[in-house]
């Protein structure tokens, strides 16, 4: 199986690659449009800021490219925020893959919210195998709100979208690859769609 993370300068990609090869996969890291539609499956991790990261996409031509992929895509946390349709980090317009927007959480709570956090609502593959209630271990400032393409929520100070899914495109607002025995089933549910 071919496995692509996505390059384009947003942090955290090293430990995805970790995790795959804990699970004994092997991925390359590319921004090469070529080998991003060769892929048997995608990965769009990410920890940065929505405006750069967009810009770089764009500059890259890798915006088109993903909308367009066919394959299994997993976003994982900035990823998600990247593939909604706005983002109110720097008033910026995304992916639109998902028809959601990504609000900053409220001044009162503690920001960013890190930590391990559980999971409820789950729907569809990703999730196969997981009890409601499994804890997940999250680190943002921005979320996704809910909508007709959440797969599981989360809370913290309201609920959000912790995992959206529209067709072949998947997306997390945790890290499956800091999440332990769970993260681990959900990176093997996704290699395995």
């Amino acid at each position: 199986m071919k496995i692509v993370i996505i390059k384009y300068n947003a942090g955290n990609i090293r430990s995805v690659t970790f995790a795959l090869e804990r699970l004994g996969e092997e991925a390359i890291i590319t921004d090469d449009a070529r080998l991003i539609r060769q892929a048997d499956r995608v990965i769009f991790p990410g920890v940065g800021e929505a405006s750069s990261a967009m810009r770089y996409l764009r500059e890259k031509g890798l915006d088109e490219v993903l909308r367009n992929l066919d394959q299994p895509v997993l976003g994982i946390c900035l990823g998600l925020q990247l593939m909604c349709k706005y983002s109110q980090e720097s008033n910026t317009h995304c992916l639109g893959i998902f028809p959601a927007t990504v609000g900053r959480f409220n001044h009162d709570l503690k920001i960013p919210h890190v930590g391990w956090n559980q999971l409820y609502n789950l729907k569809g593959p990703l999730f196969n195998g997981l009890d409601e209630g499994s804890f997940v271990y999250f680190v943002h400032s921005y979320y996704a709100e809910l909508n007709n393409h959440t797969v599981a929520q989360s809370d913290y100070g309201h609920p959000f979208s912790a995992a959206i899914q529209y067709n072949n495109f998947i997306a997390t607002q945790f890290h499956p690859e800091r999440s332990g025995k769970t993260g681990e089933i959900i990176l093997k549910n996704f290699l395995s769609l």
